[in-house]
């Protein structure tokens, strides 16, 4: 988002006030919000963006009040917030500068794919839109980051492609592996071990019962997984 100039000439009663950028706390509860909307229900409540945040609830109700004030979000009684166009805006601008930062971290200073999203949401507040640009510029313009997460377009608009958990699938389906939660640098630094990346073919070998893990085949190599790291493998079953 760019900033306005003032108008008007000095001492008169007409000069306007500049826009000014978001602050990082805005952004961090910008992309919350459009994190907890854009795989589940239309609305965050105020539970659930405290424990996203790890904030108290009383901080995240006041911060609510400031972004509703600002016309980043509408509330929904008894259900939550949900961005609006704006506040839709401010999410993906600071997503699409997290996520072209991890890819340059492991791109560029090869480091580790559990590490790159801590390091990002550092950067990404301090990153200028021309040295974002320029990022994109020498990374090619990519479409997705080292997770498989999508990068918002210059335009801010983003395509999710339609995929299943890993959870969900049947022994003796196959599939790629494309997309993985961030959420915790344990389970990329086991699936890193393992040699499992993300564009990987894999065939469900087998499925133990009672939420038990699940066993994959990649590469001739077979894995067994914990149900909860299958649930946050995101994939395209072949046709």
């Amino acid at each position: 988002m760019s900033t306005g100039s003032t108008t008007g000439e000095s001492g008169g009663g007409n000069e306007q006030s500049t826009p000014t950028l978001p602050t990082a706390a805005v952004e961090d509860y910008a992309k919350a919000i459009y994190s907890l909307t854009g795989w589940g229900p239309e609305t965050a409540s105020t539970n659930d963006l405290a424990a996203r945040l790890g904030v108290k609830a009383g901080s995240v109700s006041a911060m609510i009040k400031k972004l509703d004030d600002a016309g980043l979000v509408e509330r929904v009684p008894y259900h939550g917030v949900r961005l609006t166009a704006d506040g839709t805006r401010v999410a993906l601008a600071v997503l699409r500068r997290h996520r072209l930062l991890e890819l340059f971290l492991a791109e560029v200073l090869d480091v580790p794919w559990e590490r790159i999203h801590d390091e990002a949401e550092v950067l990404e507040h301090a990153l200028s839109e021309d040295l974002t640009e320029l990022i994109s510029t020498k990374l090619g313009d990519p479409s997705f980051d080292p997770h498989g997460d999508p990068i918002p377009t210059r335009e801010l608009s983003l395509e999710e492609t339609a995929t299943e958990t890993l959870a969900t699938m049947a022994p003796g389906e196959r599939g790629t592996f494309v997309r993985v939660s961030d959420s915790n640098p344990d389970m990329l630094a086991y699936l890193s071990d393992c040699g499992i990346s993300v564009g990987d073919s894999f065939e469900m070998v087998e499925r133990q019962p009672f939420d038990g893990p699940v066993s994959i085949r990649v590469e001739g190599r077979t894995h067994v997984l914990g149900l909860t790291l299958a649930e946050a493998m995101r994939v395209v079953p072949a046709d």
